[in-house]
């Protein structure tokens, strides 16, 4: 098991990632960070919306392809918050409104087409009681892979899954199952362990939601 903020400085880049489990308090914990290294991909921010977020672009002039940088990363749906990297984040709010599951709704989905990256699609979901799921899907050799973990709530702990194991020309995509990391301190503490593990050019937004505490970085100022 790692400390957080090792966990979330082991590389570079890392891309986009979740973490997901409870603080030494028992209080729940969920965070999800975006990282860029095309203008386009930076000029970003996060924005609360109700009980979730949304993405913007931080200068509207300057944005090109909205594609598969706007969306709403985290949604509410009755006592379960779901947390993703794209728009897969509504699939799965949809299907829970029509009496589907996690796992249906993210079956209809793939990887991003961002060839040749592939960037996987990585999900996740909690409930009321701090249990949670998560996913990722990939590519692999021109089809999809799908992986689904459920974790139950641990006191202290929690698991770190991300879309890219290193940097690179593709970027490498993460391996393996997700990292299990030490989660400790109220929103302010953990906002701030992830943030400055973050690669200093390449970190865009950060949210953080600890209990009912939620924090919300952004490097870029949003242009009025």
């Amino acid at each position: 098991m790692m400390d957080l903020h090792c966990a979330v400085g082991a590389t570079s880049y890392p891309g986009r990632g979740i973490v997901a489990g409870a603080n030494e308090n028992g209080e729940k914990v969920l965070a999800y960070f975006i990282m860029g290294r095309s203008v386009n991909s930076r000029n970003r921010v996060f924005i609360a919306e109700g009980e979730g977020l949304r993405t913007q672009a931080a200068d509207p002039s300057k944005l090109v392809d909205p594609s598969l940088i706007i969306y709403a990363p985290v949604r509410v749906f009755e006592d379960k918050t779901i947390v993703t990297n794209g728009d897969q984040t509504d699939t799965i709010y949809d299907a829970l409104v029509a009496g589907g599951s996690f796992e249906s709704a993210l079956r209809t989905r793939e990887y991003e087409p961002d060839m040749p990256n592939y960037t996987p699609r990585i999900s996740c979901i909690m409930d009321a009681e701090g249990n949670y799921k998560m996913s990722i899907l990939k590519h692999y050799c021109g089809t999809c892979q799908r992986f689904f973990y459920e974790y139950g709530k641990v006191v202290g702990k929690g698991h770190f899954i991300h879309t890219y194991k290193a940097d690179g020309n593709p970027i490498l995509s993460f391996e393996g199952e997700p990292e299990e990391v030490k989660l400790s301190g109220d929103a302010d503490a953990i906002a701030q362990q992830i943030w400055n593990a973050l690669n200093e050019d390449n970190k865009v937004s950060l949210f953080v939601r600890v209990g009912n505490e939620t924090r919300i970085i952004n490097k870029e100022e949003l242009v009025k």
